[in-house]
């Protein structure tokens, strides 16, 4: 396994130390060494999973699963991740537990983490809230490692929150590492973040934020494109530009979906919601106030109604270079005549992009993996030496 052995020797070249039992929140808060090293696992495990070699770490465990949000890629993404080192899952659903009768935070944490390895959670609908909760329940649970309460301490995995959607996006940076041939060869590409058209409301910030969050690490030419008033948190575009002048790479701001487009060598027409909007819409329901929250979201349609006109087109690809821009979308994508009358992309784009776009979201169970695997594994690379050399079947027929 040739490949195998250029990914143990990459991971011993790395520093990421760091990560041993430690949570992972937010991209930029790991060091350049602890991201190569995240993509370095995730393509180890993969390998080892595709030569039928079992990647089990855990011989028991849980990890449990807390979505305050409708998911079916990331969920299922944190399951498979799981299950592919050793451990159980279990959902927490709240409406269920006693937290729906003002069960405490510090107590769900440990109650739940008797004989958890890991938990993922998915809080990104209210602005200030999702980050916030993910920390508080960290600190409970080292709390209870501490106190004696808990026999281990449950490392946290950030499935998406209001700042950052970090399995998301270094999978699709796991995606763009192997379509261009290697992480030496991204510098001076330009990526695309753009906002399109949805019929629909609400959509989190998450995404595009994570995206110019993490591309910046890399030397891209990362370009930011949206309509006025469809700002993403100051807090992360001022990230983005720091990420980029430490890089040698840039980050630049349009308000024109064709100048984004112009010469790309990536694009990402996504959705989402004005960060000025999604303020307000905490507001609201912190207010209890069910009719501020329809009136808001009558005034976001009617305001997303006018730019229409942006749409992942054929035309627009024929600017990016070569007119073959790498096509990216977390899914599912609004499609034009498909899922909806008019959306994010055209149908025939989208239908050419098909099988790159499963490709792109293959990478986040393994990238998921890889984050609970240097949260664990004091020495990663002397344990994936350790799994080739056990040579386990998965399974045998």
């Amino acid at each position: 396994m040739t490949d195998f052995t250029a990914h143990l020797d990459t991971l011993r070249s790395l520093d990421a130390a760091g990560m041993h039992g430690e949570d992972f929140f937010l991209t930029w808060e790991k060091s350049h060494d602890e991201l190569v090293a995240t993509f370095t696992v995730a393509d180890a495990l993969r390998a080892l999973r595709e030569a039928n070699i079992s990647s089990r770490i855990f011989d028991s465990g849980l990890a449990v699963s807390l979505f305050r949000d409708n998911s079916t890629r990331t969920r299922f993404s944190f399951a498979s991740a799981c299950n592919l080192l050793g451990l159980a899952v279990q959902d927490l659903d709240e409406g269920k537990s006693q937290i729906a009768h003002g069960e405490t935070v510090r107590e769900t944490a440990n109650m739940v983490s008797f004989m958890a390895d890991v938990i993922g959670i998915r809080d990104d609908m209210f602005i200030g809230k999702g980050n916030a909760y993910m920390r508080e329940v960290s600190q409970a649970l080292k709390e209870g490692f501490e106190d004696g309460n808990l026999e281990q301490r449950p490392n946290l995995v950030n499935l998406q929150c209001d700042i950052d959607h970090p399995t998301q996006a270094m999978a699709d940076m796991n995606h763009i590492i192997h379509t261009f041939g290697g992480i030496e060869n991204l510098k001076g590409k330009r990526i695309a973040m753009s906002w399109a058209y949805s019929p629909s409301y609400g959509k989190p910030l998450s995404v595009p934020q994570g995206i110019i969050g993490l591309m910046t690490r890399f030397g891209m030419e990362v370009v930011l494109a949206h309509p006025e008033g469809y700002e993403v948190m100051p807090g992360v575009e001022e990230v983005a530009r720091k990420n980029a002048a430490a890089s040698g790479g840039s980050f630049v701001k349009t308000g024109f979906m064709a100048e984004a487009f112009e010469g790309a060598d990536i694009v990402y027409p996504k959705s989402w919601a004005p960060f000025r909007a999604m303020e307000r819409r905490t507001e609201l329901y912190g207010e209890g106030d069910r009719a501020g929250i329809d009136a808001l979201e009558k005034e976001l349609l009617a305001e997303n109604a006018q730019h229409r006109d942006w749409e992942c087109t054929e035309e627009l690809m024929a600017s990016t270079t070569g007119g073959k821009a790498l096509y990216m979308h977390c899914l599912p994508a609004d499609i034009s005549g498909v899922s909806c009358a008019q959306g994010e992309v055209a149908s025939s784009v989208f239908d050419r992009y098909r099988v790159p776009l499963y490709k792109e979201a293959s990478h986040k169970p393994y990238i998921i993996a890889a984050m609970i695997f240097l949260s664990k594994m004091a020495d990663p690379s002397a344990k994936l030496a350790e799994l080739i050399a056990r040579d386990a079947r998965r399974f045998s027929n």
